[in-house]
């Protein structure tokens, strides 16, 4: 989400669902935290990797990170295929999604077991592509990798429609500081916007 959308969404909470208690948003972003602890890996028929920026081509170090837990995991064989997400944002070259299947295709993953979604813009457009794909391909559960605090508002979402979802955050260092709280706090910003219809 990027710094704009984040003042629109805390602009949309504050003006649209004023009821919204602050304990309800504390009690979400904690669910939000917990979840983002959980590995909860299981055979899935695809392993979703949520996007992230690339430059010129390359995967940033968070896109790398979550494309090489993917990797794990493919391999592991908890999954057959792998589902690359994310638009241009901003590059008039290359997509997030395009970037991360020729990531995966030079680690040595066959052309045939990686999807793309290359036309979302924001973590709801891409997850609405993702899902528009797996059930073209009559797929049905799925590994969601991403950032722990990115998970819980992308099971929700595939899960609304039937899929069947396990979370799996990437590896990163343990973290309690502020900005991982305020990380919570969007996600339930965001979370809360969802369930009333506005996707950002």
């Amino acid at each position: 989400m990027t710094r704009r959308l984040i003042w629109i969404a805390i602009a949309a909470l504050l003006i649209v669902v004023p009821a919204v208690s602050y304990r309800k948003l504390a009690a979400i972003a904690d669910a939000i935290r917990l979840q983002s602890t959980v590995d909860e890996v299981q055979p899935s028929d695809v392993i979703l990797v949520l996007g992230a920026a690339e430059y010129r081509g390359r995967p940033s170090p968070v896109l790398e990170a979550r494309l090489n837990h993917a990797l794990f995991l493919y391999h592991q064989k908890w999954a057959p295929r792998i589902l690359t997400t994310g638009g241009a944002g901003g590059d008039p070259t290359f997509t997030e999604g395009e970037v991360g299947r020729a990531y995966l295709s030079s680690h040595g993953v066959p052309s045939e077991a990686v999807l793309t979604e290359t036309q979302g813009s924001s973590t709801v457009e891409s997850t609405v592509g993702a899902l528009e794909i797996m059930r073209r391909l009559n797929l049905h559960s799925c590994i969601v990798v991403s950032d722990g605090y990115h998970i819980y508002r992308v099971k929700k979402m595939l899960e609304a429609q039937g899929i069947r979802v396990h979370g799996s955050p990437r590896p990163t260092e343990p973290k309690d500081d502020r900005h991982q709280q305020w990380l919570y706090f969007r996600q339930a910003i965001a979370y809360i916007l969802w369930r009333i219809g506005i996707a950002v």
